[in-house]
């Protein structure tokens, strides 16, 4: 198992360095592909108004008078030991982890990033929690029932789920129970967990729910064909013979044989989320990675947007890892391949 681990997390490591290289060259080394001289690319981190003199200030910070392997070696090494930033005579000191300094709004990126995190993991644990539950425990009773009226009644919501958009049912409940059945009647606003666990959870109960519907009917649908297929295994036969109770049978040799794909769609749906539940946070007018992701877009402010792909990445290699590390843990056979 140790030895599992260490590859695992050796593997998630170079994906990280190969994506780091594809982040950077995204934005230094396909502008100048394009024809971009450095002056034009310094411009672009600072504004279509910055004078010459800011503009040779941030060419020679972010060192685009240097050849690329330089430009690379320092943007890596800035995440662990910083970076400083000169302007004139003031020099603006970047703290490790440091993902970049924002030349527009005259801040540095990873204290905004870190802000932001707790809204977006607050909005992706609880919806998850919801659809994994609701989900699973709906494609199990479907594929036990099979042909029934739950089954079809289950996949018909299912359908609904899958085909309608977040953005139409978040604005749905949004209207619905704050407008016209006003029980959220000061609106719906986040709160940190630390400061009220009960309105924490309340403001997030609505996003929650309409993000973990589009989910759920997914996971729904994936667990229903992958409990149809396993139920009609040789072993779940053997196991019957055998005399075991119809609940172990199902939840010990069945479910857990079904959870494989589960698991791998689970690792990247949460880690996408973790990036930024863009049009949810938009919706209810959240100020977590997404919208923060969006608005760095609209502004066209790269550090910002440089940073929360890199923070985007991680979270989902992360959880990829973890994804692994419970494969070895439902099928032993993994960690022996």
């Amino acid at each position: 198992m140790a030895a599992y681990f260490i590859r695992r997390v050796f593997g998630a490591v170079l994906l990280l360095l190969v994506v780091s290289a594809v982040t950077f060259a995204i934005f230094f080394l396909v502008p100048r592909m394009a024809g971009q001289t450095m002056d034009q690319l310094a411009a672009q981190y600072v504004g279509k108004d910055a004078n010459p003199d800011t503009v040779a200030a941030v060419k020679k910070n972010l060192g685009l008078d240097q050849p690329l392997y330089a430009q690379y070696w320092d943007f890596i090494r800035q995440i662990f030991v910083g970076a400083d930033y000169k302007f004139g005579p003031d020099v603006q000191h970047c703290d490790a982890p440091c993902f970049g300094y924002s030349f527009k709004r005259h801040i540095e990126v990873w204290p905004e990033i870190v802000s932001r995190i707790p809204v977006t993991f607050s909005l992706a644990i609880g919806a998850a929690v919801i659809w994994l539950i609701s989900g699973i425990a709906t494609g199990v009773v479907s594929a036990l029932k099979r042909g029934s009226f739950l089954d079809r009644f289950f996949m018909s919501v299912a359908l609904a789920g899958v085909s309608l958009p977040i953005f139409f049912t978040g604005m749905l409940a949004l209207g619905v129970l704050t407008v016209q059945w006003p029980i959220w009647s000061d609106g719906i606003n986040y709160v940190p967990f630390t400061e009220s666990p009960l309105d924490w959870a309340w403001n997030l109960l609505v996003p929650w729910c309409s993000l973990a519907f589009l989910y759920s009917a997914l996971y729904a649908r994936l667990t229903r064909a992958g409990m149809l297929e396993t139920m009609s295994e040789d072993y779940i036969r053997t196991a019957r013979a055998k005399g075991l109770k119809e609940s172990r049978v199902v939840g010990k040799h069945g479910l857990r044989a079904a959870l494989t794909p589960i698991v791998t769609i689970f690792g990247m749906d949460f880690g996408l989320l973790l990036g930024g539940a863009v049009i949810t946070e938009t919706v209810f007018s959240f100020q977590g990675m997404g919208k923060y992701a969006i608005k760095s877009v609209q502004d066209n402010d790269l550090p910002i947007v440089m940073g929360v792909t890199l923070t985007a990445a991680f979270f989902i290699v992360f959880c990829n890892l973890l994804v692994d590390l419970v494969y070895a843990a439902i099928d032993p056979r993994v960690r022996y391949s």
